[in-house]
C-alpha cells in the first residue's frame, strides 16, 4: 500500500493530492511518524465530483446482478488481505489486533451483505383501481454520494456507506478521517481489483472543513452520509439544506445501562467491561453511564473495578495487550480533562483516571462513582476509557436517568424480567438496544439513533433504501383491447 504519496484514488487512477499541505500519520502507541499523506486541493475534488458523475451514468445501467457480484469479488479480495489490513489499522489506529481483525470481519460481511441485497430491491404492485390500469412503484438510484466516515473504525463505517452505494447503483466519493488512512487506501485496492469502474468510486483525502463545503456545494451531489459527531453533523446539514440534499448521520452516543436486582450484576459488570473497553472506549455504541439498581450497587461496582484494574493496556500488536491506546493526543488530553472535571465537581475515581507511561496515548480504564449530573462525562460523549456509576432506586428512577441525555443511539439492560426488560424496550429513547447482551453494528440490520444522534438509518434494508429514490408509475392504454 505503499504509494509514493499518490493515495487519491479519483476516476480510476492513483494521484498525489494538489494541495501543498501533507499530513502526518502517527502511531498512537509510541508516538512515531509512520507515513505522510497527500491532501487534496479544489481541483482534485472537481475531478472527484466529475468522475462520480460520470460513474454514475455508467453504473447505475449495470445490472443488480453484476453489481452484487462485483461486490462480492470486493470481499473476496479483503478476505484476502485481511490480516495484512488490520496491522496496518492497528499501527495506525491503536486498537488491539484481534479487534482489528474482527473488525474486517464486519467489513467483509458487509460488502458479502450488500452484494445479495444488490437484486432484492424490489418495487411494488399495488391492487389496479381500473380495468388495464397498472400501477406500481420501482426503485432508482439515488445519484453521485459524498461520505465522510471516521477515525475510531476505519475499515467497517466506511464500508457501511460504500457498500449501499455501490449495491444501489449510486457513485461515491469518500472522505475518511486523515489519521486512519491506510486501510480506506487498502479497501480502494480491493474495490479496483474487483472490477469497479473508474469514476464509480473515489477516494479523497483533506482538510475536513474545505472538503465537505467543497462537496457539498456541488450540483451533482445527491446524497451525504457521515459518521462523525454530534457538531460535525449539525454543520454538515447546514451545508447539505442549501442543495436540499438527502442526508443520513450517524451521530454521537451517551450509552446507559440499567442493571436491576433481579440480574447477576457481577455478570453484568463483566460484560459491560469488556464492551466498554473495547476500542479504548472509542466507540459511539459504548456505554458511558451505568444505573445500577442500590441492592446490587456494590457488588456491580467491586466486580466491575477488579476486572479495569487487571485490565492489561498496551500496544494493539502486543497480543497480551487487551486495551490499546486513545487514537490520537486530542482524545487522551479529552479523557483527562473529563477525569478532572469529575473531582472538581465533587466526584470520586475508584480506579485509573491518569495516563499509563510517557509515551503513547494511553489511560487507564477509569471508574468514577458520586458523580454530579452537570459533570461533564454526564453530558457530553465520553468517548474514552471512563465509565460513570450510579445507582437507582425503581424501574421508573432509572428511565427517567437514562433518558436524561440529548442523545439516544444506544441503551442496555440487564434483568431477568420479561416485563422489566419489555418496559425498557419500550421507554428507552434510544435506537440500538441491548437486552443482557452487547452487540456492534450488523450489516443486515438498521442502526440509527433517536434525538440529537442522528438522522435516518445505515444497514439493513432501511440503510440500502437511503440510496434510492422510489417513483411511482401508473399505467395504462388509451388503444381498444384487440380481440
Amino acid at each position: 500500500m505503499k504509494r509514493d504519496g499518490k493515495n487519491l484514488y479519483i476516476d480510476g487512477e492513483w494521484r498525489v493530492g494538489g494541495n501543498t499541505r501533507a499530513f502526518d500519520i502517527v502511531n498512537p502507541a509510541n508516538e512515531t511518524t509512520i507515513g505522510e499523506l497527500s491532501l487534496s486541493d479544489h481541483s482534485d475534488l472537481n475531478d472527484a465530483v466529475s468522475a462520480a458523475q460520470k460513474g454514475f451514468l455508467e453504473w447505475r445501467d449495470v445490472s443488480p446482478q453484476e453489481r452484487g457480484r462485483v461486490l462480492k469479488n470486493i470481499a473476496a479480495s479483503l478476505t484476502d488481505r485481511k490480516r495484512e489490513l488490520a496491522t496496518v489499522m492497528t499501527q495506525e489506529q491503536g486498537k488491539p489486533l484481534a479487534e482489528a481483525i474482527g473488525e474486517m470481519d464486519r467489513t467483509i460481511e458487509t460488502f458479502e451483505w450488500c452484494g445479495e441485497e444488490a437484486t432484492r430491491t424490489y418495487g411494488r404492485v399495488y391492487p389496479q383501481r381500473a380495468t388495464g390500469m397498472r400501477q406500481v412503484t420501482i426503485k432508482q438510484p439515488i445519484g453521485p454520494v459524498a461520505a465522510f466516515s471516521p477515525w475510531n473504525f476505519p475499515a467497517v463505517l466506511s464500508a457501511r456507506k460504500i457498500a449501499p452505494a455501490l449495491a444501489a447503483g449510486c457513485s461515491i466519493v469518500i472522505k475518511p478521517a486523515e489519521e486512519t488512512p491506510g486501510v480506506c487506501i487498502g479497501m480502494f485496492e480491493a474495490l479496483a481489483e474487483a472490477g469497479v469502474p473508474p469514476g464509480v468510486a473515489n477516494l479523497v483525502f483533506g482538510e475536513p472543513e474545505k472538503v465537505s463545503k467543497h462537496l457539498l456545494s456541488a450540483s451533482e451531489i445527491k446524497k451525504v452520509s457521515l459518521t462523525g459527531s454530534t457538531a460535525v453533523g449539525r454543520d454538515l446539514m447546514r451545508l447539505s439544506a442549501d442543495g436540499l440534499i438527502n442526508a443520513t448521520m450517524e451521530l454521537g452516543g451517551h450509552a446507559p445501562v440499567l442493571v436491576f436486582n433481579d440480574t447477576d450484576a457481577e455478570k453484568a459488570a463483566e460484560m459491560t467491561a469488556i464492551f466498554k473497553y473495547r476500542n479504548a472506549g472509542q466507540v459511539c455504541l459504548a456505554p458511558s453511564r451505568v444505573y445500577v439498581h442500590k441492592d446490587v450497587m456494590d457488588k456491580f461496582v467491586r466486580r466491575y473495578v477488579e476486572i479495569s484494574r487487571d485490565f492489561r493496556v498496551g500496544d494493539g500488536l502486543d497480543p497480551a495487550s487487551q486495551m490499546g491506546p486513545l487514537a490520537n493526543e486530542r482524545r487522551m488530553a479529552a479523557t483527562l480533562r473529563l477525569v478532572e472535571d469529575v473531582k472538581d465537581k465533587g466526584g470520586k475515581i475508584v480506579c485509573g483516571g491518569d495516563r499509563v507511561g510517557n509515551t503513547g496515548y494511553f489511560v487507564a480504564p477509569t471508574v468514577v462513582v458520586d458523580v454530579a449530573a452537570n459533570a461533564d462525562v454526564m453530558m457530553t460523549e465520553p468517548f474514552g476509557p471512563i465509565l460513570a456509576i450510579s445507582e437507582f432506586s425503581d424501574f421508573d428512577q432509572a428511565i427517567s436517568l437514562a433518558n436524561a441525555s440529548p442523545f439516544g443511539l444506544a441503551a442496555y439492560a440487564f434483568t431477568e424480567s420479561v416485563a422489566t426488560a419489555t418496559a425498557f424496550a419500550d421507554r428507552i429513547d434510544a435506537g440500538w438496544i441491548g437486552i443482557n447482551n452487547f452487540s456492534p453494528f450488523l450489516a443486515d440490520v438498521a442502526g440509527g439513533g433517536m434525538k440529537k444522534s442522528g438522522i435516518g438509518y445505515e444497514g439493513g434494508t432501511e440503510g440500502m433504501d437511503a440510496y434510492f429514490h422510489t417513483k411511482f408509475v401508473s399505467q395504462t392504454s388509451l388503444a381498444p383491447i384487440v380481440t
